[in-house]
């Protein structure tokens, strides 16, 4: 039949679940197993029950039950609800034939006003084909047009279209069952049963509609257009199968008369019984879930007058189909890729070929697959009769599972049986390797044979029970489909004889007359509110307007960032910066300046303002910079849309955000993933279920996927659906909360986790009061009704029965004590708790109760009957009864508002609480409904969970553990110390127990177990089962009452919580920043308890102890939770994870205890696959089997209610800050030092002047004083200024050089200089070599010159790739490398600069900033690195496009002064072979560009500084500046008239207090740095110190200055430059040459140097660099005159070297004609000489005057030009020298040490 109902129970889902049961069994390691089901439903005291328990399909429950009698007058099941119809029309034919009676069918009358016309459909449309042929029809996507037969109009067909899933091939096969059409007349879609759908075309049909004999034809368009009738709808294979099986009966038994007409195959006018169950479809599928065939029989055929043979399986097993899955299964059965056919046939009477082998062996047969049966002789004798009547006295057919050996002859009315293949191919396990048996844990020995497989499971199959099978066929429906059959029955009045069951209380009262008596009783009064006893009452005016005297400290406006959370932000951040950095350029971090979000969260009004509740609390709008303070409370809303109908539009907005910000990263929050995971598609087909799909289409559209700015973040408790093998997700993107135990080292913290994991240990403590509890007496009285009500779904019967539970509990409470004994003890203990707290509370605290009822109706109905006992108990200003339902908000009296609003003090006046959190410390029952729980937090104040309704319907682990995941929480650390801790939440007091009044209200904490017997603890329980009855008195009155000493707390028990990470917000905050503990009781009672606080006391304010609350399973669920076996998880982890999800195999390992979050993730990605209606069912994969995973997609992962919310808002403002900082850059920010020393300059230029004018600057004189503060610790350079300034003791040396330098952070903007993290699209090219191209792309070619400093010819190499070749010249087989192209002087054109920028870099092939192409602003430049020649294969791996300058070996170790020499010595050699090469085209040499660029990797920007009008404000603020590019500022310098007359062009360092002083001269003539424009034509004579480390700028600019040459800086150009932590001019790490294990301690600067000859450490490091760094420390012993004495300096010839801070140095150039410093009338109190050559003579040395007792430094390449020197510069005459003063650096001999000689003028 096509109208079968989504909440039927068909025999195909109880096949389903057997064969998970099974599966389960032979799973298990023992031999005989323990069957799982077993475990959770098997009574041993359970009878059997009629088959009429066995719930009939829902949409035929409200037919009348027609009785049909056919030719013998025996009952025909043909079309009773419970039997399922494969028969086709021809089969319906030929019974009509037969002299039985038509079956009578009452069709349902069509709605009024509805058209009832033949050939029109009830709206009154035309459906008839001649009308429509020339229409044009449009139908969706897989659907069919199809012509069906109406009986009252022959003549015509109807047209309708039709899903072409639930039709047949050409074979007549694979049809879904079911129907799915829609009517072409109206257009209405949707229609899911033919008998709707035929109601609604007028078929007004007589018999009951089918589609395979109503639906006739397919309708075909011809060539013009015109809809015709097509071929015949093939709904059942060709019968000559049918015919060609008959012929394989050898003889008749001869004691049985038979006709057998071979045409039909049927005996006596009727074929022989071959039926199909939907497990013959091939339909037993659904991840392995089969059901027995007993509970829905297939339909008999009508039995003949006389006994009949029964036919071979034979060829007619081939009927059954193997095709796609039937109607709601959701998938084959994963152990085998082709489902198994069945063969349902009966059995033949006359034995065809003998086989010789066994029937089955492992594998499997061939034929035994195909469904071709073909039994072994057997002895004579094992003949079964099927009795006549057994159909009529068991009401059902039995289904003969084949097992294992023969089948027997069977006789008599077979067409009453069913002989099935289903078990024997449940065996059907592939063959595997030893490989995969060992991957699984087993050997080939362990597995088992295929007969002892089926005799386990014929064990396991004998102690299946009653309840085991109703429970398994309810699990079999989905959540959708059981509420959608709840709501039927309620609907339908199905449920009326329950109700009327409930109308009596349990001693047999009318329930309503006794609440009504107990009204009048009571009158106008109530039970008082608060502060009182339940027998107290008061006047309902007075008790509406009672307000707290005490108010709670409710914190909920402040909420922290707790570790835990940090953590897991920043392993989130880590993770979006690995896919940034995974190089498939899916990801620029560079590329975004800004954070924006939008949260994604399922169907629930609560979650939503939970979730804005988190975002205005932590301020995180406003720290995104993404709202204002005042406006971000009010624009939250837009960052919160849950999963309705109006998400379209609202992501539709939100995506053109996306589109139009192109620099804003986007993160797209999806919240609670795992709720919504249906596909797009098979949402489409659905119906009544508004959210299906909807996640699919906005998290998996095309936009999403392909937004390069968005990221999304899939986050959930459960994700176990996103682990499957087609998931979307890489599993290196899930981010899993960090595992617990290590939360619980962590000392600070004062509260811990409490979770599934620790519910399901818990109940191994061995406390009188569990956590996890599972109502024994609950559970007799369920499986009693159960009994009764066979036709009814569970959960209506738990829920009524809990409903009468409850209502009895109040009622026994307040007014009826006879009723105690007739409630179960725990909903007894609950509801006295529940009533009795608010009564010993001056604030009217209490307790939450949340009791789960998933269906809405049910939900309504439990809050209307306990309101109204409530209320007519006079409780309804005792506590609250509030539906929880995620469609709507929540609805609290007001008196209960204005409650909470006095423990709030500050709310407005019109708050109303929105969240469940809202509700802390109001004594409420919650009721909360709804498909899944969805997320929602709920306030320390819930104390109980009644789960009782959740049972065989949630058998999933996400089902089941997002249930109990309602009651995880944060609890204090004390709570949590496992075993030795005990626990006790009854609030049992034992009588012995004698505590003061004042000690009263404090909890009874211990540490300790009972030393002793566990009689004590156990004791308190006892009484409570025994009396039914909760006994809170004692324990409760103390834990309520004040007491003056509470605030006393008890060391070791609890402690105040550590001060938060940060104000900010999270989950996290309401939990943890909770609450108070006491001191343990007095008594000298051996019972240990915990207790659930009341009001905590003055002073105690937010010290509560947090405990965790206390959970009421069913049966089912406890069985699953509380089960922890060694080795293994709780059972609940065993459960197929997902209803959406199926396992992959049958055989499988299992998950361990052991197992991480991401080992459990792994685990289901390999052996779970997405359903065929999961949205990432689709991502199956290529050819090559790899899947796609979304690049910018995280999971992440953490347990229910842990604080993942507040940790995904963390990351986002972690994520922003870190771009922020990508964005952001620390440069050096220092003022310039030595200002007072410069002299005036007394030519004015003209500020507006761009460039100087060379005339006027050449006037100006130079400024010796070095005033970059990076030489803050130098010796100042000598003035006459300098002279005048009284010397000041400066810092101590040590202590200023470890001083970190100063910084300030500045963004960067597209003028910078990057390092080679920064990625993006325009510079993408410039960074990286195309994937065509490789490194090899670049050449190696050899530069060779001559250098006149060195003496030698020098070798450089260069590394040249190809894009760059255009810079260079070659010889004319383009081998050799002849020179570097230069521009000449007169070139003009803007797009170029035409200097080669030359830039040192060691250490930093990462770091440094050599990616000049947005400082150029992407225009030809020519840029060379200058490596050394042991890092060039690193700079080569990260700058591959980069030209490379490598210097020669020797030079590994040398300073910066060598790679400034070489630079310089190869552009003058380079400069010359461009001016010969370009002469013979007719160039003057003098034409040729003359300049190069130096430049350091670490410049990052540039800015123009320009002096404002003069106004009344202060100097300083009449300075503008703006960052401009590198390529403005070279040509800038470039443009300078008569640039050729500069020696060295440069700019000023920023700092962030440049002022318009600094800028009073646009031009300055001092010592410029670290970028510099360099005349190498003028300067050819002036060479760099090649052996320098240090001061070698300052060396230089003196050198070229006494030349007579102009050094000018650009004041209105400032330099950034970037403070780089690693690389650069660093100092060597100084060690011994050969290395000593005793020498720890570090080696001193002044021991740097010894005596030659002595026996001193030689240490490894070269001499120049040894001798430097001496001189900076060595100033006392060599210059002692000096120190603080600027008036007499050192006089330094020909050299500046820096000998420390205290000291002055004089340089002096000894070259004929140079400009040096006025030395009149200075004594100098020093004279250094270093390497002097020729120029220097005795006559120079002369004209200088020495203080008596100044000291000499001559410093030498060896021993013998030292005494050379002394000699030839007449020294001995004026200067003492003894022989211990002769030094040398501590080098051994190969390394050249330096020797200096020391001495004293006389």
């Amino acid at each position: 039949m096509g109208n079968s109902y989504a909440g039927q129970l068909k025999s195909a889902r109880f096949e389903e679940a057997l064969h998970n049961s099974i599966e389960a069994s032979l799973r298990c390691s023992s031999v005989v197993p323990r069957p799982i089901f077993s475990q959770l439903y098997l009574d041993p005291d359970q009878h059997p029950f009629s088959p009429a328990d066995v719930k009939p399909k829902v949409e035929d429950l409200d037919k009348e039950l027609v009785h049909r009698y056919t030719q013998n007058g025996s009952l025909d099941f043909s079309n009773n609800p419970t039997v399922n119809e494969m028969e086709d029309e021809d089969e319906d034919e030929e019974m009509s034939d037969s002299n039985s009676p038509p079956i009578p069918y009452s069709q349902k009358p069509a709605p009024e006003g509805s058209c009832t016309t033949d050939g029109f459909c009830q709206a009154g449309k035309d459906l008839r084909l001649v009308s429509l042929c020339m229409e044009q029809i449009e139908i969706p996507a897989g659907f069919l047009l199809v012509g069906a037969k109406s009986p009252n109009l022959p003549e015509h067909i109807l047209v309708c279209a039709v899903d072409k899933r639930f039709l047949p091939d050409d074979h007549g096969k694979n049809a879904l069952l079911g129907f799915s059409g829609n009517c072409i007349g109206c257009g209405e879609r949707g229609f899911r049963y033919f008998t709707e759908f035929s109601n609604h075309i007028n078929l007004k049909l007589t018999t009951q509609p089918k589609k395979q004999k109503h639906l006739k034809y397919y309708l075909v368009r011809s060539s013009q257009g015109v809809l015709s009738k097509g071929p015949l709808i093939c709904w059942k294979e060709c019968r000559s199968r049918q015919s060609s099986a008959a012929c394989h009966s050898a003889k008749p038994n001869s004691s049985v008369s038979s006709t057998v007409t071979p045409e039909n195959g049927t005996t006596n006018g009727y074929k022989s019984g071959f039926t199909q169950t939907d497990a013959a479809n091939g339909n037993s599928s659904n991840g392995g879930r089969t059901t027995t065939s007993s509970s829905t029989p297939a339909r008999p055929m009508p039995h003949s007058v006389s006994p009949r043979p029964v036919y071979a399986a034979g060829d007619q097993a081939s009927m059954s189909s193997s095709g796609p899955p039937k109607k709601r299964h959701r998938g084959w059965y994963p152990g085998s890729p082709v489902p198994p056919p069945a063969i349902v046939v009966p059995v033949p009477t006359v034995r065809p070929l003998a086989r010789t082998e066994p029937l089955l062996s492992v594998p499997v047969p061939q034929s035994m697959l195909t469904g071709i049966l073909q039994p072994r002789p057997i002895p004579a004798g094992e003949t079964v009769i099927v009795p006549e009547n057994l159909l009529s006295n068991s009401g059902v057919r039995p289904v003969i599972l084949i097992g294992y050996g023969t089948l027997p002859y069977f006789y008599g009315n077979v067409g009453d049986i069913v002989v099935s293949p289903l078990l024997v191919n449940c065996y059907k396990i592939p063959h595997l390797e030893n490989r995969e048996l060992e991957q699984l844990g087993l050997n080939g020995s362990q597995l088992l044979s295929v007969e002892n497989m089926i005799l386990l499971t014929i064990q396991y199959l004998v102690r299946l029970g009653q309840y085991q099978s109703r429970a398994l066929a309810e699990s079999m429906l989905t959540t959708s489909e059981f509420l959608k059959e709840i709501s039927y029955e309620l609907i339908t009045g199905k449920v009326s004889f329950l109700a009327s069951h409930f109308k009596n209380t349990s001693l047999g009262d009318d329930l309503d007359k006794l609440l009504e008596k107990m009204q009048q009783r009571r009158g106008d009064n109530v039970v008082t509110p608060f502060n009182g006893d339940v027998n107290e009452c008061v006047s309902s005016q007075e008790a509406a307007a009672m307000i707290p005297t005490q108010n709670l400290d409710v914190d909920n406006d402040t909420f922290q960032i707790y570790q835990p959370q940090l953590t897991v932000a920043r392993k989130l951040l880590s993770q979006v910066c690995a896919i940034a950095d995974s190089g498939n350029q899916s990801l620029d971090l560079g590329h975004f300046s800004k954070v924006d979000f939008i949260i994604i969260v399922p169907r629930s009004e609560i979650l939503v303002q939970q979730t804005l509740q988190r975002i205005r609390q932590s301020g995180v709008l406003v720290d995104l910079g993404l709202e204002e303070n005042g406006s971000a409370y009010q624009r939250a809303e837009k960052y919160v849309v849950r999963l309705d109908n109006e998400i379209q539009s609202k992501f539709e907005v939100f995506m053109r955000r996306v589109k139009q910000n192109p620099y804003t990263l986007f993160v797209l929050v999806h919240d609670n993933s795992h709720v919504e995971l249906t596909s797009v598609i098979s949402g489409s087909l659905s119906h009544g279920e508004p959210s299906h799909g909807l996640a699919d289409r906005v998290i998996n559209c095309r936009e999403v996927l392909e937004a390069f700015n968005l990221l999304v973040l899939q986050v959930s408790s459960f994700p176990y659906a996103m682990q499957t093998q087609q998931s979307r997700i890489s599993s290196a993107n899930e981010v899993h909360w960090i595992p617990l135990d290590s939360v619980e080292d962590m000392g600070s913290e004062e509260k811990l986790y409490f979770g599934l994991n620790e519910y399901s240990k818990s109940l191994q403590w061995g406390i009188t009061s569990p956590l996890l509890r599972c109502d024994e007496t609950f559970e007799k009285m369920v499986n009693t009704l159960l009994e009764r009500y066979p036709r009814l779904h569970s959960m209506v019967i738990r829920c009524y029965l809990l409903i009468q539970q409850y209502s009895e509990a109040l009622m026994a409470l307040t007014t009826m004590a006879s009723l105690r004994d007739h409630s179960t003890p725990e909903t007894l203990s609950i509801m006295d708790d529940l009533i009795s707290s608010p009564g010993k509370d001056k604030s009217g605290r209490g307790h939450m109760l949340i009791i789960r009822v998933p269906s809405v109706q049910l939900a309504m109905l439990a809050k209307e009957r306990l309101q109204e006992v409530r209320d007519k108990l006079g409780l309804q200003y005792r506590f609250e009864i509030i539906l929880g339902n995620p469609a709507s908000e929540l609805n609290v009296a007001s008196h209960f508002v204005a409650r909470l609003k006095s423990w709030r003090r500050n709310e407005q006046e019109e708050w109303i609480p929105r969240t469940y959190q809202d509700l802390e410390g109001l004594p409420c029952i919650v009721i909360l409904t709804g498909k899944d729980p969805l997320g929602e937090t709920f306030p320390r104040s819930l104390k109980y969970c009644d789960l009782r309704l959740i049972d065989s319907s949630y058998l999933t682990r996400t089902a089941l553990e997002q249930e109990v995941g309602l009651a995880c929480c944060y609890v204090s650390k004390e709570v949590i110390r496992g075993p030795i801790v005990a626990l006790d939440l009854s609030e049992k007091e034992h009588e012995r127990t004698s505590v003061s009044e004042n000690d009263s209200d404090e909890l009874l904490i211990d540490l300790e177990r009972p030393q002793s017997n566990s009689s004590a603890v156990t004791g308190t329980s006892g009484s409570i089962a025994e009396n039914g009855v909760s006994s809170s008195c004692a324990a409760q009155k103390q834990s309520f009452q004040n007491a003056a000493n509470s605030s006393r707390l008890d060391e070791g028990v609890s402690r105040i919580p550590p001060e938060p990470l940060k104000q900010e917000c999270d989950s996290l905050g309401h939990q943890m920043a909770s609450s108070t503990t006491s001191k343990p009781s007095s008594s000298s009672s051996t019972s240990r308890t915990f207790q659930w606080p009341g009001q905590p006391a003055k002073g105690c304010r937010g010290l509560h102890v947090s405990l965790p609350r206390i959970v009421i399973l069913s049966k089912a669920a406890y069985c699953l939770l509380g089960a922890q076996r060694s080795g293994q998880l709780p059972s609940s982890s065993s459960l197929l994870p997902h209803a959406d999800v199926s396992w992959v195999s049958s055989l499988r390992p299992f998950l361990h205890k052991d197992m991480t979050s991401e080992e459990q993730s792994l685990y289901y990605r390999q052996w779970t696959a997405a359903r065929q209606h999961h949205a990432d069912y689709s991502n199956q994969g290529d050819a090559t089997g790899s899947r796609s995973f979304h690049p910018r997609r995280l999971l992440l992962t953490g347990p229910p209610q842990v604080g993942k919310t507040g940790s995904y808002l963390q990351f986002l403002r972690i994520l922003f800050r870190m771009l922020i900082r990508l964005l952001e850059v620390d440069v050096y920010d220092e003022e310039e030092i030595n200002i007072s020393h410069s002299e005036n300059s007394e030519i004015t230029l003209s500020e507006r002047d761009p460039w100087p004018d060379i005339e006027n600057f050449g006037k100006m004189p130079f400024d010796v004083s070095v005033h970059d503060p990076k030489y803050n610790l130098m010796s100042p350079v000598f003035t006459e200024k300098l002279a005048g300034i009284k010397q000041e003791a400066k810092k101590d040396a040590k202590f200023e050089e470890s001083r970190k330098r100063e910084t300030i952070s500045m963004m960067l903007t597209k003028y910078a200089a990057y390092n080679t993290f920064h990625h993006c699209e325009q510079c993408h090219q410039y960074m990286d070599i195309s994937p065509a191209s490789q490194m090899s792309d670049s050449t190696l070619h050899a530069f060779t010159f001559s250098s006149s400093m060195l003496g030698e010819e020098v070798q450089l190499h260069f590394i040249i790739p190809k894009s760059k070749e255009s810079h260079f010249v070659f010889s004319k087989q383009g081998k050799h490398l002849e020179s570097m192209r230069l521009p000449l002087v007169s070139d003009k054109n803007l797009s170029v600069v035409k200097s080669p920028i030359f830039t040192p870099s060691s250490g930093r092939h990462e770091q440094g900033l050599l990616n000049l192409y947005h400082a150029m602003e992407g225009i030809s430049h020519l840029h060379l690195l200058v490596i050394k020649e042991y890092e060039m294969p690193l700079y080569r791996k990260y700058w591959p496009n980069h030209i490379m300058l490598v210097l020669p070996g020797t030079f590994n170790n040398a300073g910066a002064g060598a790679a400034r020499f070489l630079i310089k010595e190869l552009s003058y050699h380079n400069l010359e072979l461009e001016r010969s090469r370009l002469e013979e085209l007719g160039v003057k040499r003098q034409c040729v560009w003359p300049f190069i660029v130096i430049m350091d990797d670490s410049c990052v920007l540039w800015n123009i500084h320009s002096a404002q009008e003069p106004s009344s404000q202060p100097m300083d603020s009449g300075i503008t500046s703006k960052n401009v590019s590198l390529k403005t500022v070279l040509q800038h310098l470039e443009a300078t008239p008569k640039i050729v007359h500069y020696a060295i062009l440069g700019i000023q360092k920023w700092n962030s207090k440049l002022s318009s002083r600094s800028l009073k001269s646009p031009f300055s003539r001092c010592h410029v740095h670290d970028f510099v424009l360099l005349n190498i034509d003028l300067t050819q004579n002036v060479q760099y110190d090649l052996n320098r480390y240090f001061c070698e700028d300052v060396d230089f600019n003196l050198r070229t200055n006494s030349s007579g040459l102009l050094i000018c800086r650009f004041n209105n150009f400032s330099l950034m430059k970037k403070h780089i932590q690693v690389g650069g001019q660093k100092d060597f790490n100084v060690k011994p040459k050969i290395s000593l294990p005793e020498s720890v301690a570090p080696i001193l600067p002044l021991q740097y140097v010894c005596a030659p000859d002595s026996e001193h450490t030689l240490l490894a490091a070269p001499a120049q660099f040894l001798l430097e760094k001496f001189l900076q420390h060595a100033t006392y012993k060599l210059f002692p005159k000096a120190i603080h004495n600027y008036r007499s300096p050192i006089l330094a010839i020909d050299c500046y070297l820096n000998v420390g801070p205290e000291v002055a140095i004089c340089y002096v150039s000894s070259r004929p004609h140079s400009i040096n410093v006025n030395c009149e009338g200075v004594f100098f109190s020093g004279l250094l000489l270093y390497l002097c050559d020729s120029f220097v003579g005795a006559d120079l040395l002369k004209k200088f005057k020495f203080l008596k007792g100044a000291t000499l430094c001559v410093i030498c390449q060896d021993r013998s030009s030292l005494r050379q020197t002394i000699v030839r510069l007449e020294l001995e005459d004026e200067w003492q020298f003894r022989l211990r003063d002769e030094f040398q650096t501590a080098n051994s001999s190969e390394d050249k040490p330096l020797y200096f000689l020391t001495g004293r003028h006389v």
